[in-house]
């Protein structure tokens, strides 16, 4: 496991961006429960964490692509898919499960 960020890092309904292993990650805070997603719109490549948030749909600022926070499929297209990586919190800390 890698440590990524604090749990209080992220607000609820926020966002934080992360590197690992030279990977942008974003990570979001969704009713107090993290996802991990490969930060790179499968569009064109933007950055997802500075989308646009909502409890069921990370939207894409750019082009305003929709994903589904459970599924990190697109919501027009669900063979579009977000690769995403699990996550653990422990002691207050979020960890990428690798």
């Amino acid at each position: 496991m890698i440590k990524v960020a604090k749990f209080s890092e992220i607000p609820e309904g926020g966002s934080k961006l992360v590197m690992v292993n030279d990977i942008p990650i974003a990570l979001f805070n969704i009713k107090g429960i993290v996802f991990a997603w490969d930060n790179r719109c499968p569009h064109r490549g933007a950055s997802l964490a500075d989308g646009n948030i909502s409890e069921k749909i990370i939207q894409c600022k750019f082009h305003l692509w929709d994903f589904n926070v459970e599924t990190a499929c697109a919501a027009a297209n669900p063979n579009i898919k977000i690769k995403s990586f699990p996550v653990e919190i422990q002691d207050g800390s979020i960890f990428i499960v690798d």
